[in-house]
């Protein structure tokens, strides 16, 4: 099982950018589809974006379509998030999400227990 590990995060204007980065260590990285989640304050942890296990397919909530790109690196063990045009909207912890043998898509759908592995999260602030 893979540990997960958060960074990038941060405070930035609206319209701004950030690149966030998760660091995953243990085997066999390149059998699990990797994602984004975030969590809002007040609010429940949803989907953000995700990548396929070698990283041809991506997947992403429609809030965030066209301004965030998620990416992965298999020799570096590591998964990317570019967030583009940053609204206030935004704000949010960001997690990092493993999961093992399925298609990209299907990270938006599964259910939070069906996650493999979890990171501890990023903070990400967007003022307006």
């Amino acid at each position: 099982q893979v540990q997960l590990v958060e960074s990038g995060g941060g405070s930035v204007q609206a319209g701004g950018s950030l690149r966030l980065s998760c660091a995953a260590s243990g085997r066999s990285f390149d059998t699990y589809a990797m994602g984004w989640f975030r969590q809002a304050p007040g609010k429940e942890r949803e989907f953000v974006a995700s990548v396929s296990r070698v990283g041809d397919t991506t997947h992403y909530a429609g809030s965030v379509k066209g301004r965030f790109t998620i990416s992965r690196d298999n020799a570096m063990n590591m998964v990317y998030l570019q967030m583009n045009s940053l609204q206030s909207e935004d704000t949010a912890v960001y997690y990092c999400a493993a999961r093992r043998w399925i298609v990209a898509e299907a990270m938006a759908i599964i259910t939070e227990s069906a996650i493999d592995a979890w990171g501890y999260g990023t903070l990400v602030t967007v003022s307006s």
